[in-house]
């Protein structure tokens, strides 16, 4: 498998026509523009004779026809999930279906959660859940380190959780698909209780270590330069947990008041998405016990210094 090279797209690419990414990777764009998904997912098809299906997307009939055009009569050995939000992974059991490939992922929806989530999530505590794939249950299993192989690739299988628990990678040689846990267009939502901020960071700790010359997203283009991304990332996230705590006193404010005073530019559209993210830093500065919430950790608590 080759890294990719002179293809890599740096416009939008026309919705559900397979593109080359280079010789052994091509994509196909999902009709799903929205401001959370950019120009739509990309659904890859891994190998030249043999595919692997990375993301399918979402469960569009028209969607899944163009998926199947592109694939045309070529073997599917797996389907790859990189993470249960519907967006990714909802059309995955109509492509088995159509092509008895095996869908792989990490677990159920809600796998991989850290304990507290869990249980702030059962006591209804959190909110969130957007876009989750309640139904998706995949044929095999994986996790860290396990490599998954066809006649033409292997493929490595990486942990990467923080915008989503149950969140993997797929290393192949030194291109590294990452799902949503980092892109060039925008900075990855870290939405209680399926993302967790130190465990985001800990994950691009990880893809930094690793290396990869090319990073293959969910959404916008290929990263071309992934390690500076990764790095500007783990330096955004460190400046916004900065600006959250000048926000804090002994006077306790609502997650709405701390939206208004970090992201003041924000658009309306975005704004809740930014505050699922300040809750993501909350909940880490609980956790370290650098802030109180008040009564309790709750999405419509109130927070203050310890």
């Amino acid at each position: 498998m080759q890294r990719p090279k002179a293809k890599v797209p740096m416009t939008r690419p026309e919705v559900g026509i397979l593109r080359e990414i280079s010789p052994g990777i091509g994509a196909v764009l999902a009709p799903n523009a929205g401001p959370m998904t950019h120009w739509g997912t990309n659904c890859y098809l891994v190998g030249e004779r043999e595919l692997a299906i990375i993301d399918p997307g979402p469960a569009e009939p028209i969607h899944i026809a163009n998926l199947l055009r592109a694939i045309g009569n070529r073997m599917v050995s797996h389907i790859l999930i990189t993470h249960a939000h519907a967006d990714h992974s909802a059309a995955a059991m109509a492509l088995s279906s159509k092509t008895g490939a095996p869908i792989v992922g990490f677990g159920r929806a809600n796998a991989g959660r850290r304990s507290v989530m869990e249980q702030l999530a059962r006591a209804g505590h959190l909110a969130g859940g957007e876009g989750l794939d309640k139904t998706f249950a995949p044929d095999h299993e994986v996790n860290e380190g396990d490599t998954l192989r066809t006649s033409e690739f292997a493929a490595r299988v990486l942990h990467i959780p923080g915008h989503f628990a149950g969140h993997l990678g797929f290393q192949i040689e030194d291109n590294i698909f990452v799902g949503d846990h980092v892109m060039d267009w925008s900075t990855s939502i870290v939405s209680p209780p399926d993302g967790h901020l130190a465990d985001f960071l800990a994950s691009c700790k990880k893809l930094i270590s690793l290396s990869p010359s090319f990073c293959l997203t969910g959404h916008g283009g290929p990263l071309t330069d992934p390690i500076a991304r990764l790095e500007w990332l783990v330096a955004h996230r460190k400046r916004r947990e900065s600006q959250i705590l000048g926000t804090l006193s002994n006077a306790p404010v609502s997650i709405e008041t701390i939206v208004s005073r970090v992201y003041p530019d924000v658009p309306s559209n975005v704004r809740p998405a930014a505050a699922r993210n300040v809750l993501a830093h909350l909940i880490d500065l609980w956790e370290r016990r650098i802030i109180r919430p008040l009564p309790e950790m709750r999405w419509d608590a109130k927070f203050r210094l310890r």
